[in-house]
């Protein structure tokens, strides 16, 4: 008997079954999948075929697996990085959001899509979670690194942030500057 078409691979289900179980705090076994695909580069199309997953956490653990691998591999993850503007950008769990702020900066987009990633970088650098929030404007100080435009709107937050009664937005904040600091220095 021939397997349906909507069935999906062994792969699939392999790699899944991984991302599976635990609460919202856990990573399940993804350490154990981000071993699988780098020993089967092409597991990428599955792990990325997961981020629409009706269970948010293998979506959210699927999304971190593309950012970690396309830090390592960029390539890797070139084809599918337009899952990062879609619809997953205005998830309503920070988890995701997270993912996806953590990963714009890591590739090359056409001039549309650089619209859209400021627009989603500039949207959750003011998100209620803190960590959304940082990484939202550690990304947006990468992007200026090569838009002057976008300069002004980093300078802005980043003494928001430093203003902050928050530790960890004081933190993003000294470490983007000293970053752009050096940058600036070359």
């Amino acid at each position: 008997m021939a397997p349906a078409d909507n069935a999906p691979s062994v792969a699939h289900s392999a790699i899944r079954a991984l991302l599976s179980g635990g609460d919202r705090r856990g990573i399940a076994k993804s350490n154990r999948a981000r071993e699988e695909i780098e020993r089967n580069p092409a597991l990428v199309t599955e792990l990325a075929a997961l981020t629409d997953d009706p269970d948010w956490l293998v979506t959210q653990r699927a999304l971190d697996l593309m950012e970690k691998v396309a830090r390592d591999h960029p390539a890797r993850i070139e084809p599918h990085k337009t899952i990062f503007i879609g619809p997953l950008a205005q998830s309503d769990k920070w988890e995701i959001r997270l993912q996806i702020v953590r990963a714009l900066p890591l590739f090359r987009w056409t001039p549309a899509q650089a619209r859209r990633v400021e627009e989603i970088l500039i949207a959750n650098v003011s998100h209620p979670q803190t960590f959304v929030r940082a990484w939202a404007l550690d990304g947006l100080a990468t992007l200026a690194e090569g838009r002057p435009t976008l300069r002004p709107v980093v300078r802005r937050h980043l003494r928001q942030f430093e203003a902050s009664s928050s530790k960890a937005l004081q933190a993003r904040a000294r470490h983007i500057r000293a970053r752009l600091a050096k940058s600036a220095a070359k």
